[in-house]
């Protein structure tokens, strides 16, 4: 397993890795809520990985993502990266407006609080996120209009 994430890592970094992520994300989404968060693409490569629910901003709806996380604390840390593209993620916005969101781990459900990480915590908790997916440094740079918004989702 650890050769799988280990090659995972390295190809984050390429462009076209990052294509193929968007496009696997719905079938991604699907394959998590049809087995209940149990089964991902994240946890076939040995990534850690969540799949969080939170209000849609705008529709009031509740929507899905499969993420990456990095574990600080009693918080999972996720960083709004958007495969490196020029904007936010909308599942970012959607926990600026609302905060409170639901995650599922391994099949378990957990009810969190989203906290934007700024300053000095931003800078010690990414360097945990870099651990975890050293392409956020690539993908960081790629968005170079933007600063990645990086979350702390913490046990409600």
């Amino acid at each position: 397993m650890e050769a799988v994430r280990n090659v995972a890592r390295s190809l984050g970094k390429h462009e076209w890795f990052a294509w193929v992520g968007r496009q696997a994300v719905p079938v991604d989404l699907a394959m998590q809520r049809r087995t209940r968060g149990r089964v991902s693409f994240l946890r076939v490569l040995g990534l850690p990985y969540l799949l969080l629910t939170a209000t849609g901003r705008k529709s009031g709806e509740p929507r899905s993502v499969p993420l990456l996380y990095a574990p600080h604390g009693a918080a999972l840390i996720v960083v709004g990266s958007n495969w490196g593209q020029r904007h936010h993620p909308a599942w970012s916005a959607n926990l600026l407006a609302n905060p409170d969101a639901t995650v599922t781990e391994r099949g378990v459900r957990k009810q969190v609080r989203a906290r934007l990480v700024t300053g000095a915590e931003r800078d010690e908790v990414w360097r945990h996120c870099l651990d975890t997916w050293p392409a956020y440094d690539t993908y960081a740079r790629r968005a170079s209009d933007r600063e990645l918004r990086v979350f702390a989702l913490e046990p409600r």
